[in-house]
């Protein structure tokens, strides 16, 4: 094993080096960085001797570039999304917010509103369909919607 000396000499020396090869080879800051730590580690462990610096280099690059391609072969194998993309997403659509607020409606209303607003049916087919009158149905809709409109309010304005 090498002391502190040797590797804090080859970590200022060939460091960002490595780092360029690993950010070129996965375009991913936080794998590239993983990259270098387990290429260094392999320095440590494995203590090699070398016969000129360009021979150290070309065995820190070597093994940099095995890193970077055992890294990029598990996440072909496990699909994941960089965190930034992660980060970058909305945590919900309106769409998913407004039919979290209906299905916490009464059902008289979230019934009425699903078959107008969602399926697209008219206040007379609503109508035979419940078995209410068509004034009935409106006046459903007409409540329904307050009550949606004051749920969101409550919910995502204040």
């Amino acid at each position: 094993m090498l002391n502190a000396d040797n590797v804090r000499e080859a970590v200022e020396n060939y460091g960002d080096t490595l780092y360029r090869v690993c950010i070129v080879m996965l375009k991913n800051k936080a794998d590239a960085e993983d990259a270098l730590q387990e290429t260094f580690l392999s320095y440590m462990l494995k203590a090699p001797a070398f016969n000129s610096s360009d021979h150290e280099k070309a065995w820190l690059i070597t093994v940099a570039s095995n890193k970077c391609r055992d890294i990029l072969r598990a996440n072909k194998r496990h699909r994941t999304e960089s965190e930034e993309k992660l980060l970058s997403l909305p945590d919900e659509n309106e769409d998913d917010r407004m039919i979290g607020l209906l299905t916490d409606l009464p059902e008289k209303f979230r019934i009425v509103l699903t078959l107008h607003y969602v399926e697209g049916y008219k206040v007379d087919e609503i109508a035979k369909m419940i078995g209410r009158s068509s004034s009935a149905v409106k006046m459903r809709l007409q409540k329904g919607r307050k009550l949606l409109e004051n749920a969101y309010r409550k919910e995502y304005l204040l």
